[in-house]
Parts: C-alpha cells; structure tokens; sequence
C-alpha cells in the first residue's frame, strides 16, 4: 500500500484506523440526537399529568430566577413564570437581583404589579441577611454572582421542588407540569415509573432582529438600552452564531448525551430538583463521595459558592449521588427554553465562548480536549483522512490513498454535515412542540406559525453557519490553551484546577490583584456587565 507512492506505515495505519473510530462514533452521536429532535418536536405532547392531581397531591415549586440587567424580552421571559398552567396555589416564584439599583429592578417591579395573586416576592442580595445587616456579613458566601443571587431564595423556598431558570429564558405553559411529571414519574392514568433527581430543558437561542417593527418594539418596551444600540448589523452578528450552536452543535450533542445518559450533560438555563436532595448531598457526613475539607462550603446551593460553574457541578454531584430506585438526570424532550438574543457582537460570542470552554476545562478536562474532534472541519478530516489510509478501503472500494481524494471526500462530507445542519435547525427553529396562544410572545412562536419569526434565507444561513464552524477551532485554542481568566457578570475570576475562582479586582492605581475565597474573603462587585 502507497500513499502518494511512498508505503504506509503502520503507525499511520493505526492512527488512520483511531480517526475512523473517532469520526464513526460522533456521526452515530448526532444521530442519535437528531432521531430524538425529530421523535419530539414535531408536534405538542400530551398534557401533563401533575396540574391536574388532587390539589394535594400536585407537587408545590419554588420558582427562582436569578436577574442582571436588562435583556431584550425580559418582560416576556419571566411573564412566562406567572403563565405557567400549573395550579397557582403550588407555585412560589422568587425573582432574585443584587441591587435595586440594578436596571432592571423597575422591571421585576412591573412584572409583579402585573401579576397579583401570586406567591410572589422580589429579592434582593443587599437585603439579604446572610450577607449583611447586623448578624450577615459579606464575606459568608463566595464569589460566584449567581449563587449570592439566589442563596436567600433557595434558604427560603417553600416546598422541596427548586426550579432554577435564568431571567433571559421563556417557558411553555405547560413546561411546569411536564418537568414535574419527569420529576416524579408521573403517568396517565394514575400510574407511575421511575422518578429523576434532576430534569431540565433543551435550550435555544432565537436572535431576534431589533431594526424595527412593532415586533421589536413589543419586545423592547420595558428595556433599556435601545435599539439605537443595535442599529449596526454588522457589530451584531455573533448573535447569529450563538443561535447557529445552540441549533445544531449543542443541540444534536445535548439530546444524544442525555438520551444515553451515560454522563451529567446539562447547562443552567432551566433545572429542576429536590432541595432535600441537594441539602443532603451536600453534607460530608451524609455523602460518602464528598471529604471531611467539604465541610466549610455550607449546604444546598451555598455550598458550591465558591465555584463559577455551579450548573454543572450541582448536576454532577447530584449525578454522582445514590439514591435507591431513582434515575439520574432527566431531559425533558418536547419542552425547550427558549433564549430571545440581539445586539450581541462577535467579540462578545466569542468572548461567551471562551468562557464555557474555560469553565467546563478542569470539571469535564478529557471532553473538553476531544472536543474539536466533534466540530465539522475536524471530524470530517479524520473521516477522510481514515479511508484514503486504511488499505482495506482501497481494496474493498477503490478509494484512492491521494490527497485529491482526500480532499474531495472531506468536502463532500462536510457539505452533507451542512445539509443536515440546515433541516435539523429548521426542524427546532419551527417549535413544532410549543403550544402558542395569546401569551406566546413573537420569538416563541416558531417559523412556521404566522407572527413568529422568518426563516433564515440559505445563503444568510450558510455564513453564519460557516463563520461558526471556522470560528470553533480557534476559539478552542484560545480558551484550553492560551489562559485561565474569564469574564462573568462583569467580573472577571481565574479559574483553578480544583474548580474554584478566585476573583482579580483592579483597583485604581495598581495591577491586577488576586482574591480568593477561602471562607475569610468574598471580593463583591456592583458592576452590570454581562456576556452570558
């Protein structure tokens, strides 16, 4: 066997051979995951069993929902919160921000006046008495923005199911009874099968365009900035690429991870689980997988304060915690968490990017490595590379070992990768599986219904595909091997191999100075930047 005329070592033979594994393993993954969207999302499912129990039977939520600043259809998204058709009764709905100064405080304000009749209170952390007033004080959680956010809400919720969903993320009415329903195990008619310690939602990215038109000015009325912010397409393209991942990469990877569930797959856009089971894993003494060193951290969602990746890591904990007749984590097929976007710019997408990659590099390190090799480029160069090597190709096919060959299988796999990228994100942009009705706000109601958003042209479609797909491999790099620091709620933390942060604060004057928390020290902030 030759390539190019010179024999092929086996070396090269069995590299050849890894590749061709490699590539076989991530087309049977998507697959997968693109059987499931199809299996799902194509139509409503049925109506959730658990709204319409015996009202003492149904299960009470807390919902919380952690706020910074003021997003485009904010409004909408926690709007979605008090339209949920699930018994009012059950429902405790806690709407968290750090400061009243906070942009979007007159925000959360109109919501509740908007909606009486609820159980429900707006939170703020500098009220909160953990951390200040005469017995609090500060320096008693971590740095992480998000949980000294929500702390006071989960100490104080009522019931034992906690539902965690971000403030740029609108629900479905019946997303509340169908997370409980996995939750629980709930069937129709009466029966039941094995419950979950943890559900949650396949997320989606909608860039919304603010150029005009009532449909951006519904969305923008309570919002501040404006869209004059906006008024440059083309300082406002990574919003495309953001809702070009989350539609085909994430999403065909996200719903084959969670359908073999071989390992915790989750990000924190909406979870649902037990706060009696967070508070006990969470306890050294109760958990044999955590140390007695744990014991500092506090219990329940303060206990992972002084990490950056909570999400993750509360999933993977509550993953890796036994509990008797009870399966893992639990995705929710047919419900997704739909994230309205605008205005972000490239810089900004991949600045989120980084972000992920930095986070996730020491909590999933051998994920993170291969993940290039999952991205189209990558993986159809092993695929070609693997069949113009491999001699029994040659025999068996008449491929030839030439890199013409090579290069003309690369393209014609990636061109497939590309075809199927544009039906599978048609697929989901559609929201086949939402039920609209007067409430659905315009982002929500999917391209094939009338008033909801239009469907990308190809060729726009196709530079935003190939702008993320070529964007993929450099961001990798820069995240894995060129630094440690990320940006997050406008602050900025080093990561470290154990997976906590320390915050670096730059005061006036002086150099970057490093924070760590260590149960003696909480850096805080004020600022209202965000990328995520």
């Amino acid at each position: 066997m030759a390539f190019g005329g010179i024999p092929t070592p086996l070396i090269l033979q069995g590299v050849a051979l890894v590749c061709l594994v490699w590539s076989c393993i991530v087309y049977s993954v998507q697959i997968i995951g693109i059987f499931q969207i199809f299996r799902y999302h194509s139509a409503p499912r049925p109506k959730p069993v658990s709204p319409s129990l015996k009202e003492e039977d149904v299960p009470h939520i807390t919902i919380i929902r952690p706020v910074k600043g003021v997003e485009i259809g904010l409004y909408e998204c926690l709007a979605s919160t008090f339209q949920l058709a699930y018994p009012r009764s059950k429902l405790t709905i806690y709407l968290c921000v750090a400061s009243a100064s906070d942009p979007a405080y007159p925000v959360l304000q109109k919501v509740l006046a908007n909606f009486p009749g609820f159980d429900a209170k707006l939170l703020v952390e500098e009220d909160d008495p953990v951390l200040h007033g005469a017995r609090g004080h500060v320096n008693n959680l971590g740095p992480n923005p998000k949980i000294r956010n929500i702390s006071r809400a989960y100490r104080e919720a009522k019931g034992d199911i906690i539902w965690v969903v971000d403030c740029n993320v609108w629900t479905a009415k019946h997303a509340a009874g169908r997370m409980v329903d996995k939750l629980f195990g709930f069937l129709p008619n009466g029966d039941r099968t094995t419950p979950y310690k943890f559900v949650h939602q396949l997320p989606l990215v909608v860039d919304v365009d603010t150029s005009g038109g009532e449909e951006s000015q519904s969305l923008l009325s309570l919002a501040e900035p404006t869209p004059s912010n906006w008024a440059s397409k083309a300082s406002s393209r990574g919003g495309r690429l953001e809702e070009m991942f989350m539609a085909t990469t994430h999403a065909k990877f996200y719903s084959a991870i969670n359908t073999v569930c071989i390992a915790p797959c989750i990000v924190g856009k909406s979870n649902m689980f037990r706060k009696s089971h967070l508070d006990t894993f969470t306890e050294p003494s109760l958990n044999p997988i955590l140390s007695d060193s744990d014991a500092w951290r506090g219990r329940g969602i303060d206990f992972f304060s002084s990490y950056i990746c909570e999400d993750h890591l509360i999933g993977d904990l509550i993953f890796r915690s036994y509990v008797p007749r009870f399966w893992n984590h639990g995705l929710v097929f047919g419900e997704v968490a739909i994230q309205p976007m605008s205005g972000m710019s490239v810089s900004a997408y991949i600045a989120r990017r980084v972000r992920w990659l930095r986070v996730r590099k020491w909590t999933v390190l051998a994920a993170t490595l291969v993940e290039p090799g999952v991205e189209s480029f990558i993986c159809c160069l092993y695929f070609s590379f693997a069949l113009t090597t491999i001699p029994w190709f040659n025999t068996r096919f008449g491929i030839p070992p030439t890199w013409r060959a090579m290069g003309a299988i690369w393209l014609f796999m990636v061109t497939w990768w590309m075809i199927i990228d544009r039906i599978f994100s048609r697929k989901l942009h559609m929201c086949q599986s939402i039920e609209v009705d007067e409430d659905t706000p315009a982002f929500a109601r999917g391209t094939v219904r009338q008033g909801g958003p239009k469907q990308r042209p190809f060729f726009e479609w196709l530079a935003a595909w190939l702008g993320r797909e070529m964007l993929a491999l450099p961001i990798w790099v820069t995240a894995v091997l060129l630094g440690t620091t990320v940006s997050w709620r406008g602050r900025k933390f080093r990561v470290r191999m154990d997976m906590s942060v320390v915050e670096i604060k730059s005061p006036k004057g002086s150099s970057d100075v490093l924070t760590p928390f260590n149960g003696n020290s909480t850096p805080r902030s004020r600022s209202k930047d965000r990328v995520d």
